[in-house]
């Protein structure tokens, strides 16, 4: 492929809501510009961009995917991306990485809860946005319905710029509203040229007039010739419209039907001719973004970037200035799908795969040292849905940690910690497919099988009572015994997990012995004591005591102190605390009330509600234990539209019926790890 200037390129990023069609309209764009010989089929799993096996599997996008075409003298950088709420984070950084978007709407559903997730994201930035109506041809197809779809669900000025001729099996071809011309479908793509049907002369009338007032008020000479009656030329009407998408004002519409190749070369035509380049910026010094990374066990790592600026060749000495380290490139690629291809250089605006980079990741800025510069990084979304995973077979934790750390380069919207107190891998992901997903991946490419679970709360254990309590460890056995005696007082403590003081007069317990009496309190705190959870909250003090001249030692006075403790526990109220959560909702005023219901029945405390827009934030406070399945529970009740945050708040008293189960299901558990 040759190269190409700013001007030459279009980067475009195809967004929707999962089975509106993405993957078959980039899959007709690639036929007709010579890219593929013959048409894929998602159902077959013969698409060029759909083409990971766990893609092929489930028949849905799961990756965004980079499959650039030829058109006109242009070089287009497509993106087909994921159309479901748990890979949001590759359409986020797709949209980072491309200056406009087409948004392909099915014509028989309308608008459907990910189109207007996205059209959201972008409003933000007011970037260049199409609509493709797709599936013209399928029963129960309305443009006239799906144009009000848009007009309710998404705030745009929505200008239809072709208006289809027959629906369903009627659907046939369309007329340009710009050129005032009807076309009928032919084969492979192609169209010819037909009377403007009479039955839709009037809405083509009124369309027609729509692109005109809209294109008008772009310019002042333009809106001043239009509000004195005169009539726009085609040139000014042409320089208005790509003024208006240039500047997120105007909104055009196309239609057609990608499963049967119909409206793919029309939108083509569309991206090039009215679709804003990017900057060009190829003079200045090199500054490139990594916005999607991707690992494979037998070729290595492969980060994509875009370029905004300079020229990388490559024997240009990268500097990563987001890790302040030196880089070099090993190969420049051009990527379509899952060919690549060595090109020797790439300028600013284009979009490339770079292999063997060292230290560079997913949000990396790539420039020359001399001229440092670091790039805004994408906005990833925070994953919310967190399972506990493990190796189902023993001695395979070397090959799930070398997983995790190749799924982490991979994918920035999963997290993985270890938690020190219930020794459990917790990963946390998107939703459950993202997490499925994972997990094939990591069987897949890493050869490990993983069993997940929920994890374990990490309840805490207190005391509600103050207490005096003896321990005792004596123990002879000929020669040396062992002697320890300590005399505990343990109170309740509010404001601090641990406290410990000593009171001893006399010498009853000698100094030297002091460490291993509260060394033997922390010991059994960290240990449980009704369930097996540490025990926080608790001032301890040893004011009493004895010792023997040849028998105490250390070892025997915090065996004694620790004995103490758990005594002392059991007789001071213990109780069993659990984490509570600061949760913060965002969905829909529609939906307020289902949140509400729903977090009463999860033991939740409302705190307040707070308009937002058309969206209403509901804050409450939840026990972390009715949280773990949140995300599952929201899409459910709000179809995707909601989202929800949640950080540590404080630990609380777990209600006594609740606390007297998890208690015995401690028990039992510990019962059956000693058989």
């Amino acid at each position: 492929m040759k190269n190409y200037q700013a001007g030459q390129l279009r980067n475009i990023g195809i967004v929707a809501h999962g089975g509106a069609g993405k993957t078959s309209l980039v899959e007709a764009m690639l036929f007709n510009t010579g890219a593929i010989n013959r048409l894929g089929r998602v159902e077959d799993g013969t698409t060029t961009a759909d083409y990971h096996p766990e893609e092929i599997k489930r028949q849905i996008t799961i990756h965004a995917t980079l499959v650039p075409v030829e058109w006109k003298d242009c070089k287009v950088n497509l993106i087909d991306t994921p159309g479901y709420a748990d890979f949001i984070g590759d359409v986020k950084a797709t949209l980072r990485a491309v200056d406009s978007a087409v948004f392909v709407v099915c014509a028989a559903a309308g608008v459907e809860v990910q189109t207007e997730i996205i059209w959201n994201i972008i409003d933000g930035d007011k970037k260049p946005r199409v609509v493709f109506i797709n599936k013209m041809d399928r029963e129960n197809a309305s443009f006239q319905k799906t144009l009000a779809s848009l007009q309710d669900n998404l705030n745009g000025n929505f200008v239809p710029l072709q208006i289809p001729i027959g629906e369903a099996e009627t659907f046939q071809g369309f007329v340009d509203v710009v050129e005032q011309k009807a076309y009928q479908y032919e084969t492979n793509g192609k169209v010819k040229e037909v009377e403007i049907p009479a039955g839709i002369s009037g809405e083509v009338a009124t369309y027609r007039e729509k692109l005109i007032e809209s294109a008008a008020e772009m310019t002042d000479q333009a809106l001043e010739k239009y509000l004195n009656g005169e009539e726009l030329t085609k040139e000014e009407i042409i320089t208005g419209l790509k003024l208006g998408i240039k500047e997120g004002k105007i909104n055009p519409v196309l239609c057609g039907s990608a499963n049967k190749n119909q409206g793919a070369v029309q939108l083509l035509d569309f991206v090039v001719n009215y679709m804003p380049s990017p900057e060009d910026r190829s003079t200045e010094p090199l500054s490139a973004l990594v916005f999607k990374t991707i690992v494979d066990p037998y070729v290595g790592k492969m980060n994509f970037v875009r370029i905004y600026s300079g020229r990388l060749a490559a024997d240009t000495p990268l500097f990563n200035s987001t890790k302040n380290q030196a880089e070099k490139v090993g190969q420049i690629l051009f990527v379509r799908g899952k060919t690549t291809q060595p090109i020797t250089e790439a300028w600013a605006g284009d979009i490339v795969g770079l292999v063997k980079l060292q230290n560079t990741d997913t949000n990396d800025t790539l420039c020359l040292k001399e001229k440092d510069v670091k790039l805004d990084p994408i906005v990833f979304p925070v994953p919310t849905l967190s399972v506990a995973i493990a190796p189902r077979t023993k001695g395979d934790e070397d090959k799930l940690g070398n997983a995790i750390h190749k799924c982490l380069e991979e994918d920035p919207c999963l997290r993985v910690e270890k938690n020190m107190e219930t020794h459990e891998t917790i990963l946390t992901g998107m939703g459950e497919a993202h997490i499925d997903i994972v997990l094939e991946k990591m069987k897949r490419k890493f050869g490990v099988d993983v069993v997940m679970k929920d994890p374990r709360v990490p309840y805490r254990e207190t005391i509600r009572a103050t207490v005096k309590v003896e321990g005792k460890h004596k123990k002879q056995t000929g020669g040396h015994g062992q002697y320890g005696h300590v005399w505990l007082r343990l109170e309740p403590l509010m404001d601090k997990e641990f406290e410990f003081d000593e009171e001893i007069f006399g010498g009853a317990v000698p100094k030297q012995y002091i460490p291993a009496v509260e060394k033997g309190i922390r010991e059994a705190m960290a240990e449980g004591v009704i369930a097996g959870y540490p025990v926080t909250g608790i001032k301890a003090v040893v004011y009493d005591g004895s010792h023997h001249p040849v028998d105490s030692s250390e070892m025997a006075f915090k065996i004694a102190s620790a004995q103490a403790f758990k005594k002392g526990v059991l007789q001071a109220k213990p109780i069993l605390l659990e984490p509570v959560m600061n949760v913060e909702v965002t969905v829909p005023e529609g939906y307020m009330g289902d949140i509400i219901s729903d977090f009463n029945t999860k033991r939740g405390r409302i705190l307040g509600m707070d308009p937002l827009g058309k969206y209403t934030v509901v804050k409450a406070q939840v026990p972390l234990a009715e949280m773990y399945r949140y995300a599952i529970d929201l899409k459910s009740m709000t179809q995707g539209r909601g989202q929800f945050t949640m950080e540590f708040a404080q630990y609380e008293e777990v209600p006594a019926r609740l606390a007297e189960e998890i208690i015995n299901q401690a028990r039992a558990a510990k019962e059956a790890a000693e058989k």
